[in-house]
């Protein structure tokens, strides 16, 4: 929305956010373009299945055996009807929103909130540090002030490599974050803007020298993981590494809690003097006579030890590959919560999950373009969207168990505090115990408060929990995208992913070989793995490919129109799968590279589909004395 210049001097002279007259929102809500005419469509769409639906009921067959064909057919069509409907009843009200970053600043520039940033990483194998920090100063160098900023990172892995190279980040911050806001560079990740074209310019000189540094921090990191192993010089100069004398392994150890950067330090400073961001390494206790309660468990620690040491009014959490691409995201979140109208209504606010590793034809779907772009805006016309798990803010208050009530108004200038007494060691030793196995005995956590457990899609039902209590969440998509995460590569990497999303608990792994990205950037499908789901899907593909070879010879033989006829659209769907399946047959017979289908795969998948063929063969026999007797009627 256009804000004029008499729009800007009216509120610059009511000098605050009252909701008086001339109230300004800071945020704008619009309904999605073309709504009306997708309404129509749909109702079209659903005449058309309901007529379907009538014709099976009203021409049921009176033959028993084709009956029960025709009952199983309009199961099938009754059911992907309905899931039709429920599908338009997330696309039927879209909205979006748009937010004004600049009267939340001439409003509440003196009184932001504090914000606490979570990152979460599990295994230093598929999750490299070197990712892990890029994500860390990308959120570490927002546009906002550094000393209402925390970032902590939990390292379910309780990797030292993680820990190493999160204390080499922390000196390469105090370049790095300076570097950003001098310029206005985006992305603030340093991985992914080296590999991009600088916009804005940024002096040749300037530029070399922190690469420089970047490069000679990340050959480090890398040969401390390649070695697997942590420099003695290092190890000596940091008492952190002493932690982990006593870890058994990364499923039995105790807490490890690490301020790397305490904000309340003079010392504590980039190369221009202005403070850092509080930077916090946690790898909670874990035991194996302890449930750990996987992503979950590792956010509510989080939430635990960060109200000791920060306290932030707001919370953003993302995964260790979601990078922030976009240093104003906390602004624009800020516009939701801090609206006097409707802010208050507000639990959390979702970003898209989006992916910046996608191919032209976006080989295995990961652009989720369908959900991102279509369903959440739906559901944001109806009360809010789904909490994802990554790329969300939260109001403290909500994720802890508040209830919603009209009344409530928050104050956020209370988050900002300096209240924090004890020294460093101090402050560790005390806020330790917060991520024990023993600490969550007895209480809400998990239950009440905090993530859910007990639940394979934790991030779906406590956002589902938190809006039963009454809360409303909101799905922003901002113009420049506001987090960009690594989309799988390989088609073994992809059902992970899903089968994650259904019943979590595995992790996509984040690092292919190079061959493997090759064929990936060249969209070839990736198989080179002898998954169960491969030999299903090759079985189906070459059930079709001879069926249709048997259908058309069947036709060739006989030379009878009448064959044809009643067989043209069984050829016309099976040929068009065939075509779609073009991927899997030169994977199964024709590829000679790693990512070619396992031979084990090709012959079993070979066996089951002749098996399949010969079994309806003799369950529908072909009545060869029809053709037979066509053949010797007298001429």
């Amino acid at each position: 929305m256009f804000v004029s210049e008499k729009e800007r001097k009216k509120e610059r002279e009511m000098g605050s956010g009252s909701e008086g007259e001339g109230y300004l929102p800071l945020f704008e809500t619009k309904e999605g373009k073309g709504k009306n005419a997708y309404r129509l469509f749909s109702i079209s769409m659903f005449l058309g299945i309901s007529m379907i639906w009538v014709y099976r009921i009203t021409h049921v067959p009176v033959k028993i055996e084709e009956r029960w064909v025709w009952i199983f057919m309009f199961l099938a069509e009754l059911w992907f009807g309905l899931y039709w409907v429920l599908t338009q009843s997330v696309r039927w009200n879209r909205v979006y929103r748009y937010t004004f970053r600049d009267r939340l600043s001439h409003r509440y520039e003196d009184k932001l909130p504090g914000v606490d940033i979570f990152v979460c990483t599990a295994d230093p194998t598929i999750e490299p540090p070197m990712m892990v920090i890029n994500t860390v100063l990308s959120v570490m160098a927002y546009n906002y002030p550094t000393e209402k900023l925390s970032v902590y990172v939990s390292d379910d892995g309780g990797s030292d490599l993680t820990f190493y190279a999160l204390l080499e980040a922390a000196q390469f911050a105090k370049h790095w974050i300076p570097f950003s806001k001098k310029f206005n560079i985006e992305p603030r990740s340093p991985a992914a803007y080296f590999s991009t074209k600088s916009d804005p310019p940024v002096d040749n000189k300037v530029l070399s020298s922190i690469k420089k540094l970047y490069e000679s921090m990340e050959h480090q990191i890398e040969t401390a993981s390649k070695l697997g192993r942590i420099p003695e010089d290092s190890r000596i100069k940091h008492k952190g590494f002493s932690e982990w004398d006593s870890v058994s392994s990364p499923r039995d150890h105790q807490t490890i809690l690490q301020v790397l950067i305490d904000r309340r330090n003079p010392s504590a400073i980039d190369i221009d003097g202005v403070p850092l961001p509080t930077l916090v390494y946690l790898a909670r206790e874990k035991r194996p006579s302890h449930p750990h309660n996987f992503k979950a468990g590792a956010m509510n620690a989080l939430i635990r030890v960060s109200s000791k040491i920060s306290n932030g009014t707001i919370i953003l959490n993302v995964d260790c590959d979601m990078y922030s691409n976009n240093s104003e995201s906390v602004r624009d979140a800020l516009c939701f919560f801090m609206d006097e109208k409707q802010g208050h209504e507000i639990a959390f606010v979702q970003y898209p999950q989006c992916f910046n590793n996608l191919t032209n034809n976006d080989t295995y779907g990961g652009s989720l373009i369908v959900g991102m772009k279509m369903e959440f805006p739906g559901l944001d016309g109806f009360g809010g969207p789904l909490y994802i798990g990554t790329g969300c803010f939260h109001r403290r208050e909500t994720l802890c168990g508040r209830k919603y009530s009209k009344e409530y108004k928050v104050e956020f200038v209370k988050s900002i505090d300096n209240r924090v007494q004890e020294s460093i060691n101090e402050l560790e030793e005390q806020t330790k115990i917060l991520a024990d196995c023993t600490s969550e005995k007895g209480t809400e956590w998990g239950k009440e408060m905090g993530l859910k457990y007990g639940c394979p899609v934790e991030d779906v039902i406590t956002g589902l929990a938190i809006q039963c209590r009454g809360w409303k969440s909101v799905y922003f998509y901002p113009t420049r995208t506001g987090f960009f995460g690594i989309a799988p590569i390989t088609l073994a990497q992809t059902l992970v992913q899903h089968k994650r999303w259904s019943e979590a608990f595995e992790i996509t792994a984040k690092v292919s070989d190079q061959d493997v990205s090759q064929r990936y950037e060249k969209d070839i499908f990736e198989f080179g793995n002898s998954s169960p789901m491969f030999t299903i899907l090759a079985t189906l593909a070459l059930l079709n490919l001879f069926s249709l070879a048997g259908g058309l010879n069947r036709i060739i033989k006989t030379r009878d129109i009448n064959d044809l006829q009643s067989m043209f659209l069984q050829i016309l769907l099976t040929g068009l799968i065939v075509i779609l399946n073009q991927p899997l047959y030169r994977g199964l017979f024709f590829r000679k590279d790693n990512g070619r289908m396992p031979t084990s795969v090709t012959v079993k998948s070979i066996v089951l589909s002749l098996t399949k063929l010969q079994f309806l063969s003799e369950l529908l026999p072909y009545k060869r004395t029809t053709v037979i007797s066509r053949s010797v009627q007298p001429k």
